[in-house]
C-alpha cells in the first residue's frame, strides 16, 4: 500500500508545474549567447540595400522574356539610390528596352515591362521616375 502512494505522489509532482519560488529551485537550460549581437545584424541589414524582387515582378520577368543581368541589377541599385535622395516613394526606372517600378522604401520592384508593355505610355502609381 505504501508503494502505491508514493507512485501517486510522484506521478502528481512530475505533472505540477513549477511555479512561484519553485521555479528558481528548477535547472535551468543553458542558452548560447549568439556571436554576432542584435545591433550587429540590424546595422548589416540597413546598410545592405539590395532589391527584392517580388513574387508579381518575378512572374513578369519570366513571362515577357526580361534579360535582368547583374548589370541591370547594378544600374537598378544605383537608380533606386537616386530615387531615395530625391525623396520619391514609388519610381519608375526605365532603359531602352525594359522598365520597372519600385517601392524605394521596401527596396521592392513591384513589377517589369518589356518595350512591348511600355508602348501604351500610361505609368500609374508611381510618384517620379529616373532613367537606367
Amino acid at each position: 500500500m505504501r508503494d502505491i502512494n508514493f507512485e501517486r505522489s510522484y506521478n502528481a509532482l512530475i505533472r505540477t508545474p513549477i511555479v512561484g519560488n519553485a521555479q528558481s529551485a528548477a535547472v535551468k537550460p543553458s542558452v548560447n549567447k549568439p556571436s554576432v549581437d542584435f545591433s550587429e545584424i540590424l546595422r548589416q541589414k540597413i546598410s545592405d540595400n539590395s532589391l527584392i524582387i517580388s513574387k508579381h515582378a518575378n512572374q513578369r520577368i519570366t513571362d515577357r522574356n526580361i534579360n535582368v543581368t547583374e548589370t541591370v541589377i547594378e544600374r537598378l541599385n544605383a537608380a533606386v539610390d537616386k530615387a531615395r535622395e530625391k525623396g520619391i516613394r514609388d519610381a519608375l526606372i526605365f532603359g531602352n528596352d525594359m522598365a520597372f517600378i519600385v517601392n524605394i522604401p521596401n527596396n521592392t520592384v513591384i513589377t517589369a515591362m518589356n518595350s512591348k508593355d511600355m508602348q501604351e505610355n500610361i505609368f500609374t502609381n508611381i510618384d517620379g521616375a529616373v532613367m537606367l
